[in-house]
């Protein structure tokens, strides 16, 4: 097949539009194009161009290799490169037929399709997952936010889908890929029931409520596969023998023996963490950010970043990414940003506060959030591996207490955030954060290079987004949980440095940040167990 990259096209162009311009493009007739498909699709929205979609497609044609020939020197006319998925083993490869099952542990991204590949290769996973069905989970979700009611075993971190069903839906990332895993992703979803548009969008995304029923199908497709889903399972202990995983201890349940293990933990499995930590696995801390949540008008991001094309259905909500380093070092940055969505409460453990940002598929919500974070190393919080964990739970009960200890969020308007002063009411930006918000003054809520960085950065990002630093946006505390404060280190075989058999993957294990690089570090490092199997 041959790639064409750089085709551009007015916004509004007829469907047959594209055909007729790879015809231009490769100055070929109609009946020498077999077919094509659209590989990826970018809009340029720069205020002094007219708007366009940017095109990369992928495509068959008569006399393929002449072509290519012809248009040797042209850098956007070049062999698509081989982007299937292949599978590198198969259970049935593996001499000893009576071997263990291979366990996985969460059934987030990193989990799901960890557990998805190993099924599909014929090595029925079993699946540990502390958490409910992802239904049940809505529900209890739902608790916190409208009752106040934390169920710490099923949340916005826990259950079926880990967090990042309750997010954006992001499945757009910065990972190197030269395998193409990330399409195996994408595929995975659409046959699933996402949106055939994720393949080629440039910003793919989903949204919670479509999670929802994509991951239940995941789920049937690793049982019709021979796998097992087993919930509320919690993983407390570790039996490891000689330096090689032998089992897991579950709560209320009998041990289960094991010489593969994934641990798709992701980041907010605390407890877990300190078990591994007892048992002796080597980890380490490493850094992460800590920060606020940002609400602005939608209305407002739109018309900054998008100019005269602001409200074009075809483009939707906009988004940003800002970044700014400060004088102190210290560097601030936009995460996670939710065009057109909520700020939810995210915590996981009683008496705490968390903020995390999510939006539907539409993305029409009355306001844009972000987390405004600010970078910190093993140096801000000194002590061992586990010291993180510590720090970020010092930040989440100061951040309850300052909320008024209902679950409430602390919040303040930027205004009154710049000028160091407690805010008492709010202005035309209501905060979407429920339970609710409670203001106060957030000064206290950070540590003091964290405030004193973000106040610098506010008036800074103003210059790129006007209206950023307007006087009723609201902040609202505390955005601690942006990645793992620790990385169980691995091998270049994907297995623990000191246990064998034992493998951490996803964001829990500091190897992944958001849906598509946890999938995709779940594919990786279930090939490592079926190739381990056949070597063994």
């Amino acid at each position: 097949m041959i790639r064409i990259t750089e085709l551009r096209l007015p916004i509004s162009h007829a469907p047959e539009a594209l055909e007729e311009a790879i015809l231009r493009r490769l100055n070929i007739q109609a009946q020498d194009l077999i077919r094509f498909d659209i590989f990826k699709r970018s809009y340029d929205a720069r205020k002094n161009v007219a708007l366009a979609f940017i095109y990369t497609v992928d495509l068959s044609v008569k006399n393929e290799e002449k072509l290519l020939k012809q248009f040797s020197n042209d850098i956007h006319i070049r062999p698509s490169p081989d982007m299937s998925y292949h599978f590198v083993a198969n259970a049935s490869q593996v001499e000893d037929e009576s071997f263990e099952r291979p366990v996985v542990i969460g059934f987030g991204p990193c989990g799901i399709f960890a557990a998805l590949v190993l099924a599909q290769m014929g090595f029925k996973p079993i699946v540990l997952e502390r958490g409910k069905p992802v239904r049940e989970r809505t529900q209890d979700t739902w608790g916190l936010w409208r009752k106040n009611i934390l169920n710490p075993e099923s949340n916005v971190q826990f259950g079926e889908g880990g967090a990042g069903t309750f997010s954006d839906g992001k499945l757009w990332s910065q990972i190197k890929d030269p395998k193409f895993y990330g399409r195996k992703v994408i595929a995975e979803f659409i046959k699933a029931g996402a949106p055939e548009e994720i393949h080629y969008v440039a910003k793919p995304h989903i949204g919670t409520f479509r999670l929802v029923g994509v991951v239940e199908r995941m789920r049937q497709e690793i049982i019709e596969l021979g796998g097992e889903i087993r919930f509320s399972q919690k993983v407390v202990g570790f039996d490891i023998q000689d330096d090689q995983i032998a089992g897991v201890k579950i709560e209320g349940h009998p041990d289960l023996p094991a010489n593969h293990v994934v641990l798709a933990l992701g980041h907010s499995a605390r407890d877990t963490f300190e078990a591994l930590h007892a048992a002796g696995v080597y980890m380490e801390a490493k850094p992460f950010s800590v920060g606020f949540r940002i609400e602005h008008p939608q209305s407002l991001i739109d018309k900054a970043r998008l100019g005269p094309h602001a409200g074009n259905e075809l483009i939707g909500a906009a988004d940003y990414k800002l970044v700014h380093h400060a004088k102190n070092g210290r560097a601030v940055y936009s995460f996670c940003m939710c065009p057109g969505g909520t700020v939810v409460a995210a915590t996981s453990e009683p008496n705490r506060v968390v903020t995390n940002g999510m939006s539907q598929y539409s993305r029409n919500e009355r306001n844009a959030n972000a987390g405004i974070v600010v970078g910190i190393t093993p140096d801000d919080y000194p002590g061992g591996p586990l010291a993180g964990i510590d720090f970020q739970r010092a930040l989440e009960s100061k951040a309850y207490d300052l909320g008024g200890s209902t679950y409430e969020a602390p919040g303040q308007l930027v205004g009154d955030f710049l000028a160091g002063k407690a805010s008492t009411e709010f202005g035309s930006v209501i905060p979407s954060y429920k339970p609710g918000v409670h203001l106060t003054d957030l000064a206290d809520a950070l540590p003091p290079y964290a405030i004193e960085a973000i106040r610098e950065a506010i008036p800074a990002f103003e210059k790129q987004i006007k209206g950023f630093s307007m006087k009723d946006a609201v902040l609202t505390g505390i955005e601690t949980r942006t990645s793992s404060p620790l990385r169980i280190t691995r091998g270049g075989n994907y297995q623990s440095l000191n246990i064998k058999g034992l493998y951490p993957a996803g964001e829990g294990a500091g190897y992944a940040g958001g849906i598509l690089s946890a999938g995709v570090d779940g594919i990786k490092v279930a090939e490592a167990v079926a190739l381990d199997y056949l070597s063994r």
